[in-house]
């Protein structure tokens, strides 16, 4: 017998009656803090960033291909890498589905990250992706938006993430960090110098402005599994640690096998 709660179809309607009016009042609040997102002050960006695409050299105005509206995901992987962050590329089998319609929609979204192209192409042939995908291996575009820091800005306590310092620990004794390292083929110490985000500009009067920025669990809500697990009777049922890895690399489910009648 199950040790949840329990109940008659009445009861659950009661209480679902009352789940309905606070996700109510969480989606007005979803949709105030979606105005107060936009009407962040626009930083004008001056620095002549230059990216590597599969179209060649380009900076940061051939990123929104035409578009007035960029969305640019900060993907983990650093030059050591030999793969993408699994957290990034389970991330990025949900938005590989979306960009073509916000395409359309005046918004060009891609993936950015320090890696050579080549790396990153062979990965996103590997994973079956379309999205564009640029490197920044020739700028200082991570670092400025602070998905990415060096050994010497942790020796300084300067590397800053999420809006604030980067606690320096022994990344390698914490099991997540060093089994989603092993993932991308490189140490966690090499792993957690690279962050993912979320960064948005505009084109506006001849100009690039940069609007918004987020990290850490503030990019909770592009993760495509998460609004369906927190709908799943169990929740995230994380309490066992991180258990994703890249989608290629799950054991193929074991089905039941059933008789045919006609043998039973």
């Amino acid at each position: 017998m199950t040790a949840h709660l329990t109940g008659t179809r009445e009861e659950w309607l009661e209480a679902r009656l009352g789940l309905l009016a606070a996700e109510k009042a969480l989606t007005r609040q979803s949709d105030a803090v979606a105005q107060q997102r936009q009407a962040l002050p626009w930083v004008k960006i001056d620095k002549a960033y230059r990216f590597v695409t599969e179209a060649g050299e380009t900076g940061l105005a051939e990123l929104f291909a035409g578009r007035s509206q960029l969305l640019v995901y900060h993907f983990m992987f650093g030059p050591d890498y030999t793969a993408g962050c699994p957290s990034c590329s389970l991330i990025a089998d949900g938005f590989n589905g979306i960009h073509v319609h916000l395409a359309n929609h005046d918004v060009t979204l891609t993936a950015v990250s320090r890696a050579p192209l080549d790396k990153l192409i062979a990965f996103k042939r590997r994973m079956g992706w379309s999205f564009p995908w640029a490197s920044s291996a020739t700028s200082d575009f991570n670092f400025d938006f602070n998905v990415s820091f060096s050994e010497e800005q942790e020796r300084q306590g300067v590397a800053e993430y999420n809006f604030r310092p980067v606690p320096q620990m022994d990344w390698s004794s914490i099991p997540v960090v060093a089994g989603f390292a092993a993932q991308s083929g490189t140490s966690a110490a090499q792993y957690v110098r690279e962050r993912p985000g979320v960064s948005a500009f505009i084109q506006d009067g001849g100009a690039i402005y940069h609007t918004y920025s987020s990290y850490s669990r503030g990019v909770d809500a592009i993760w495509s599994m998460y609004p369906w697990l927190d709908r799943a009777p169990k929740g995230r049922n994380e309490a066992g640690g991180m258990w994703w890895r890249h989608r290629d690399a799950y054991e193929a489910p074991q089905l039941p096998v059933f008789p045919h009648s006609c043998c039973g």
